[in-house]
């Protein structure tokens, strides 16, 4: 912590805290939406921790997919974590305030989970391709050892290092419900070019990258699915396929829809909406993407309730 303070102290910033104006300012939404994300949240944290429980304890689930799944419940679990309690707070409370360093931590903590979302969801775009194109090397390349290195950290610690140069003199009143980077980069009366060129570098980069991996792996896995002449082995490369292919599209979709938009009253509603879906809402819905059609986690289910019941 003693780090953090010292690095806002060489900000140089007058605004000590910042005001979350929150989803929307009518009083009369403010019980409906409090109960509505908590129901969200509690599901959240018990389908992700119910997942992560199911893959630990069953040996038969001990495959790089399943490890994949496991790391994307868990960034799951903290990443809705990571705004949930402060926003449930906002809607009983009448002055929704962060300090600076609080700001960051949160700024860090969002830049951190979503960038390792998108390096797991890319990693596991490439199992399937080695599941189905390459099955006798699959154990090989595809092991945990690798897949570990994928984190956010790196990235994380330049969007929030190069947000702290910043100075905030005269406004501290921000349009949104969570610690975002644009919506502070309006705020700032210092110059922003750095720090939006590098914002859009990185995250251009990450999606730039991410997104040819995807489709360069799925063009392989249809590529060989076209060549297939068994109608089950059709099946079950789809099967395999398809929970990925709706969560990339939920993650990615709402995520563009929050932030490639342009600037003005309305648009910035519609951010927030879109906003809450890929931070709160998608993080909910991916343990039943990856469990509804899923046998090998059905029966895991069956075993762990056996066990319980005896």
């Amino acid at each position: 912590m003693q780090p953090m303070k010292q690095l806002t102290m060489k900000s140089n910033s007058s605004v000590t805290e910042f005001m979350l104006m929150g989803l929307t300012v009518q009083p009369g939404l403010q019980l409906p939406l409090f109960v509505f994300f908590l129901l969200n949240y509690t599901a959240t944290v018990v389908r992700n921790l119910s997942l992560m429980n199911l893959i630990f304890l069953n040996l038969h689930l001990d495959t790089p997919m399943y490890f994949f799944i496991f790391n994307l419940s868990c960034i799951d679990f903290c990443y809705s974590f990571v705004f949930t309690p402060k926003m449930l707070m906002s809607f009983a409370l009448k002055k929704n305030t962060i300090s600076f360093t609080g700001y960051m931590s949160q700024l860090f903590f969002f830049c951190c989970f979503a960038n390792s979302e998108c390096y797991v969801l890319t990693a596991m775009a490439y199992d399937p391709y080695m599941a189905i194109c390459q099955p006798f090397q699959y154990t090989t390349i595809m092991s945990p050892k690798i897949c570990c290195l994928m984190m956010g950290f790196a990235g994380a610690m330049v969007h929030t290092g190069f947000m702290i140069r910043l100075s905030f003199c005269d406004s501290n009143i921000i349009n949104h419900y969570m610690c975002d980077i644009f919506p502070l980069l309006q705020l700032s009366c210092s110059s922003t070019y750095v720090n939006e060129f590098v914002s859009s570098a990185v995250v251009g980069t990450i999606l730039i990258l991410s997104s040819i991996i995807i489709l360069v792996s799925y063009a392989m896995i249809l590529f060989n699915i076209i060549h297939m002449s068994s109608g089950k082995g059709w099946s079950k490369a789809l099967g395999t396929c398809m929970s990925h292919i709706i969560t990339v599209s939920l993650f990615y979709g709402s995520g563009l829809l929050a932030y490639v938009k342009p600037s003005s009253a309305e648009t910035v509603r519609q951010g927030k909406f879109f906003s809450v879906f890929y931070t709160l809402v998608v993080p909910m819905l991916n343990p039943l993407i990856y469990s509804l059609r899923n046998k090998d986690v059905k029966d895991a289910v069956k075993k762990t309730m056996k066990r319980i019941t005896s």
